[in-house]
């Protein structure tokens, strides 16, 4: 199992797809990253040589931010934002959509389980 960026990558598949289990590296990336060292795309990470894993490990520590350092970074983002209170801080402090999507309905995925509210009860004569 090749190790690239702290992070064991799948053998049994093709080069720009196990790439992309690295965070911060989606398919445009993974691509641009084999093309560059001239890797093809059809490759298996299992036939890959030491010295080839060696310089997609060199290329991706050189010139993308990726793991640790990228969620570190997104994390003191939307740190300032809420230390600012400005709408999007605001927004993220409360738990809600932060772009400009509808809460009435929806919203799920950021508020969380819907909570019941207790109805009125029915008075009886």
């Amino acid at each position: 199992m090749a190790r690239i960026a702290g992070v064991n990558i799948p053998t049994n598949k093709r080069v720009p797809i196990s790439l992309r289990y690295i965070y911060g590296i989606g398919p445009r990336n993974a691509q641009d990253i084999c093309d560059r060292l001239g890797i093809p795309g059809a490759r298996r990470v299992n036939q890959l040589t030491d010295d080839e894993i060696l310089r997609i490990r060199e290329l991706i520590d050189r010139e993308y931010q990726v793991e640790g350092d990228l969620r570190r970074e997104i994390n003191m983002n939307i740190k300032r934002l809420m230390d600012m209170a400005c709408y999007r801080g605001l927004r993220h402090r409360k738990g809600l959509p932060v772009r400009g999507q509808r809460t009435h309905t929806n919203a799920r995925t950021r508020k969380g389980k819907a909570v019941a509210i207790a109805g009125k009860k029915k008075v009886t004569k």
